[in-house]
């Protein structure tokens, strides 16, 4: 239970500012990050959301004694002007989730004679660098301390849900495999161990999956990968003892999760260690030995996990089929609830629940991937939004209801955007969802030279909008896993985003296309479908990529203004809606699913 001077975030701001005085610290950063880096958090890193109040799952908050700031991006603006009212803490709007504006503003406040500080085990190791180059001589950077620990006094506790095997027939590689091409690649490197500390690197890496992360099937863990043996630290009784006995007789032993620095403070001077700098925390890199040789570099895991296999796709579409029959389902359920004039009230969170519970019943179901977004009308302008009991929409009248959702199954991920009507909609909403699904359509047909970077892809989807004058301020996709983060790398189609080599776009790659036109207190649009990269017909000029459409869904015909289509985009989406007709039919056979598969039928009519 909370105590009284802990209820609100100013009184919150009060303690840490106590504490600060305390400790001598005039500037305390407190970073939407873990040991891992990762971008959900448990519970118990969840301090920036903690003290502030802003629940987005990016954004950096730093207090001084007489000013406070969240810094995020424009997906998260409408969000946190909300949730930080009244709080004492200002909206820094940034460019994107990767910008480090708040290192500047420490640069330029900061005098000399002054401290800031950090918890250096959850600040990532390129961010430590850049805020020391930027702090002006005399400012004192001090990454020892966790004022979290001195302020929150009901901090949640570590996650220990139970560590289990991904095991056959979905892993396309075992894990001594995947341990011998990982060393290949160390070796290329010159490196004899490598630390490991991202989540799902580590769980791709071992054929492992966990729940200590909502919505990602990951758990705590750090590696360090040596010549011949590897060590995978997690907390004491997470792993069952037959997979623990499995583990160590194929070369991976198990320590405690708190031990992970001391090994690395133990290796010798003759070691030569590969990190991430993007993948690792200050904190972890400060155990290393000064006299071990250091090696920068991504992770040859990040890359590896990146490209799916061919049997990994496979099960990926066949999790797709099941993921768009618990849609058809839904949203035939939804169509008819909102033409019942009798109906209950149904609100977002009501969608929400609904919609949980059609994936809930398909086969290798294992959780969402993501809170649905479900926003009716000014709601779904909010990119990230997510509906609360005292907040939610009730879903009446005319407009646009936005639902961006995803599952997590055994055989993959999935992540899916569509819009529906409610009511009455106007000429501006179906010019709106129409170009919205043109630059949809604009990206999946895409056709590009393998190794491409990735941001380069980016203009082809905003070409439609920007000859409207219209921009949305989000990436157009990001990679997604295999039953693992909705969220991976390396790739990334946004403008924001660095084409760097690691981008390069390659076979068997998974990514969102995700458009979309938000009008500030009136509605939002987004359509998405994950893309597969795979090889296009051979070329004169080198080998080249297109994308298979993954995602197996009906988009709402109700809101296109047909007249705004050319011929060659509503044959795509003629084609399109016959696979997601085809595919989906089988799995809607039984007499229960008889009205998802009049829902099907209907909404996959030609145009």
């Amino acid at each position: 239970m909370q105590t009284p001077v802990q209820s609100n975030p100013a009184s919150r701001l009060t303690l840490l500012r106590a504490a600060m005085r305390a400790a001598q610290i005039d500037a305390y950063i407190v970073p939407s990050a873990d040991p891992h880096l990762s971008e959900y958090l448990p519970a118990h890193w969840q301090g920036r959301a903690w003290l502030s109040g802003f629940t987005g799952s990016v954004g950096t908050l730093v207090v001084t004694q007489d000013d406070a700031g969240v810094w995020t991006d424009g997906r998260y603006w409408e969000q946190a002007e909300s949730e930080l009212a009244g709080s004492g803490i200002a909206l820094k709007k940034i460019p994107s989730g990767a910008s480090v504006l708040f290192i500047d503003w420490l640069g330029q406040t900061m005098q000399a004679g002054q401290t800031v500080a950090v918890d250096g085990a959850v600040l990532g190791l390129a961010n430590a660098r850049l805020l020391q180059q930027a702090l002006a001589q005399g400012v004192t950077l001090r990454t020892d301390t966790d004022l979290l620990h001195d302020v929150w006094m009901e901090r949640p506790a570590l996650p220990a849900a139970a560590i289990f095997e991904h095991g056959a027939p979905y892993p396309a590689l075992p894990r001594s495999d995947k341990l011998a091409a990982l060393r290949a690649a160390m070796a290329v490197h010159g490196a004899s161990h490598h630390v490991i500390s991202t989540l799902d690197d580590i769980a791709y890496l071992f054929n492992l999956r966990g729940a200590d992360v909502n919505y990602n099937p990951v758990f705590l863990a750090h590696a360090l990968v040596g010549p011949q043996r590897t060590t995978l630290f997690v907390a004491d009784g997470k792993l069952p003892s037959d997979l623990r006995a499995t583990l160590e007789q194929q070369g991976v032993d198990v320590a405690g999760y708190g031990t992970a620095a001391a090994a690395l403070a133990a290796l010798p001077d003759t070691a030569t260690l590969l990190l991430d700098p993007r993948r690792i925390t200050y904190g972890t890199r400060q155990a290393v030995p000064a006299g071990v040789r250091v090696i920068e570099a991504i992770n040859p895991t990040t890359l590896a996990k990146s490209r799916k296999t061919d049997s990994e796709a496979a099960h990926v579409r066949a999790a797709m089929e099941q993921d768009g029959a618990a849609l058809c389902e839904f949203f035939s359920w939804l169509d008819a609830t909102l033409a019942d004039p009798q109906r209950a009230p149904l609100t977002e969170i009501g969608v929400d629940e609904r919609l949980t519970a059609a994936r809930a019943r398909r086969t290798g179901f294992v959780s969402p991937s993501f809170g649905t977004i479900a926003g009716f009308n000014a709601h779904g302008a909010i990119m990230h939004y997510h509906a609360h009991a005292e907040t939610a929409a009730t879903i009446e009248g005319n407009g646009l209801l936005l639902i961006d959702s995803g599952g997590q199954y055994l055989g993959g991920t999935t992540d899916i955007t569509r819009v529906v009507p409610v009511g009455a909609i106007t000429a501006q909403h179906k010019r709106d969802f129409t170009l919205v699904l043109r630059s949809m359509i604009a990206l999946s047909r895409a056709q590009f030279p393998r190794g491409l970077k990735s941001p380069m892809l980016d203009a082809i989807a905003r070409a439609p909008l920007w000859a409207e004058g219209i921009d949305f301020g989000h990436g157009t996709g990001h990679g997604v896993g295999f039953f693992l983060n909705v969220h991976e790398g390396p790739q990334s189609i946004s403008q924001s985003a660095m084409p760097e080599p690691q981008t390069a776009m390659e076979p068997g790659m998974i990514t969102s296309v995700e458009p979309g036109i938000y009008r500030p207190g009136q509605w939002g649009i987004r359509i998405e479908n994950l893309v597969l990269n795979v090889p296009a017909e051979p070329a004169q000029f080198g080998e080249f990529l297109k994308f298979e459409t993954l995602t197996l869904c009906p988009i709402d015909t109700r809101c296109i203004e047909r007249s705004l289509l050319r011929d060659d985009e509503a044959a795509w989406l003629n084609d399109y809606h016959a696979t997601v007709r085809a595919r989906l039919a089988p799995h809607l056979a039984a007499p229960a699913d008889a009205p998802a598969l009049a829902w099907l039928e209907q909404r996959t009519g030609a145009i």
